[in-house]
């Protein structure tokens, strides 16, 4: 079985494709957020480390991160909060002076039935993985506009494109990041700037060992992915050879369907 292994190897690759180039990776202290930060940094990318709470953690991925020769800086700040993301941005081109890649990974996944729903319950979540979003991309994409060159990629979900149940605000605001990614693919391709988002299907966590052999037999594959399965994909999205990609969804999920 495949292991994930950015935490044992985090050297950078031959003819990083990346070098120059800063990254913002929102939730990325951990699991698939922690694997696109390293595999980033071994394309040659400086990375701007983020989560909300854990700083411990978000200090391992940046030690991680500059293991593999590239410089890491540490913004803890819930993207959910737009005084935040401005206290993260002045941090981040204080210290590389422009951000070329912003990676939406940062969500929360609480699950309750609809009728038991708060108000704050849904503003929760749509706040993380909608609205966050939108303050990102609204931080760092002038920057990208004056240099002529940006990747914006988010993400969605297999669950949640098919319909979360129970998780009615996660499919919400997943498809609603799904049509702003749209959006800013169609206004900013012209100024040499993608926009894609990424739909994980069923990935094993990096605590877990090897696979849950049901949800495993559900994939065609066989086999649950791994957090560097999805890093892997957005090292591509990130990389020059993805300049005709943009407005996509891409799935990554061993053929799995809803």
């Amino acid at each position: 079985m495949y292991e994930t292994k950015h935490e044992k190897v985090a050297t950078k690759m031959k003819n990083p494709v990346l070098t120059g180039k800063t990254a913002f990776v929102s939730g990325s202290g951990r699991n698939i957020g922690r694997a696109i930060a390293v595999h980033l940094a071994q394309l040659g990318c400086n990375v701007i480390v983020n989560g909300s709470k854990d700083e411990q953690a978000a200090r391992e991925t940046a030690e991680l991160v500059a293991r593999a020769g590239t410089q890491a800086l540490v913004a803890m700040g819930d993207v959910s909060r737009s005084d935040c993301v401005a206290e993260i941005a002045d941090m981040a081109l204080s210290q590389f002076g422009a951000v070329d890649i912003v990676v939406n990974n940062a969500a929360r996944r609480p699950h309750k039935p609809f009728l038991e729903m708060s108000d704050e319950d849904w503003h929760s979540v749509v706040d993380a993985a909608l609205t966050g979003p939108f303050y990102t991309c609204r931080a760092f994409l002038p920057g990208m506009v004056d240099r002529g060159w940006g990747r914006i990629i988010n993400f969605a979900g297999m669950k949640a494109i098919g319909g979360y149940f129970e998780g009615a605000p996660i499919s919400a605001a997943k498809h609603g990041v799904w049509g702003l990614t749209k959006a800013l693919s169609t206004e900013f391709a012209s100024k040499g700037i993608t926009a894609n988002i990424v739909s994980p299907g069923q990935i094993r966590q990096d605590s877990e060992t090897q696979d849950d052999p049901a949800r495993a037999a559900k994939i065609p594959t066989g086999f649950m992915g791994v957090s560097d399965d999805i890093a892997a994909m957005v090292g591509f999205l990130a990389s020059p050879s993805a300049r005709f990609v943009t407005g996509q969804m891409i799935a990554v999920n061993g053929g799995q369907v809803t």
